[in-house]
């Protein structure tokens, strides 16, 4: 027979291998907003300045087009995600205040909540007045915090914090499609960009998918296929205007 898998806990009653440590969640759910905006600046920036180059082979103008697609994107995602964690702070924020404000005003209707809480999850009800007593004596807001509404009070996220990451993962997936398209010999910008650019996607779909515990190689297939699918269409659309002079 082959040997079997080791898992037995250590003293401290936890496994090796997996993640016990504090806010484990929420690192990997700010990896996985990063990987997404770096996977949305590869795509929307790789499907604008193919489709410019496309139309023309002028350098000027493609610098112009690659620079407002970078900066234009970069500013709307975090835009978009100082808007969208603002809201979500300012509802946690409001849950927290109101919490302190019950466990002030009316200590024991509290605690009679959180014991019954965990009797209803299955502990018996002399156990589950104890547990009750004691997380109450040790941290009474973060307990009812955690059982009644999910929320950790130290990891509300900040609305700043949240938009610079997108501004900074934004940028950082731009960058390789807008290098692709002015670096390159002008015969050779549209196959390296497109090129790059799937390449690019198929690193971060893989990436996505196994921060998020989820198959890697259907997840590359579907944001490859995605982003090909972008491309051609915004590369024969600029074509087709670069053919009738509109550019």
């Amino acid at each position: 027979m082959g040997s079997q898998p080791d898992f037995s806990a250590t003293a401290s009653g936890q496994h090796d291998d997996e993640p016990h440590g504090g806010g484990i969640a929420t690192r990997l759910n700010w990896l996985r907003a990063g990987v997404l905006g770096a996977n949305d600046g590869i795509v929307s920036v790789a499907a604008i300045v193919v489709g410019v180059a496309g139309a023309t082979t002028d350098i000027g103008t493609l610098l112009t087009a690659t620079l407002a697609a970078v900066i234009g994107g970069a500013i709307s995602m975090a835009l978009g995600e100082y808007v969208s964690v603002s809201s979500s702070s300012d509802s946690q924020k409001a849950l927290i205040a109101k919490e302190t404000w019950e466990l002030e005003t009316m200590p024991e209707e509290e605690l009679a909540e959180l014991a019954a809480i965990y009797e209803a999850k299955g502990v018996s009800s002399a156990t589950a007045q104890q547990v009750a007593k004691e997380l109450t004596e040790h941290d009474a807001l973060g307990a009812h915090l955690e059982a009644e509404l999910g929320i950790d009070r130290h990891e509300v996220v900040s609305p700043w914090h949240a938009a610079f990451a997108s501004f900074v993962a934004f940028i950082a997936g731009a960058a390789l499609p807008a290098l692709a398209i002015l670096l390159p010999p002008e015969g050779l910008r549209v196959p390296i960009a497109f090129a790059a650019t799937l390449m690019a996607l198929a690193g971060t779909g893989g990436l996505g998918a196994y921060l998020g515990g989820a198959r890697i190689m259907p997840a590359v297939v579907r944001v490859v296929l995605g982003g090909l699918l972008a491309l051609v269409a915004t590369y024969l659309i600029g074509s087709w205007l670069g053919a009738a002079g509109v550019v």
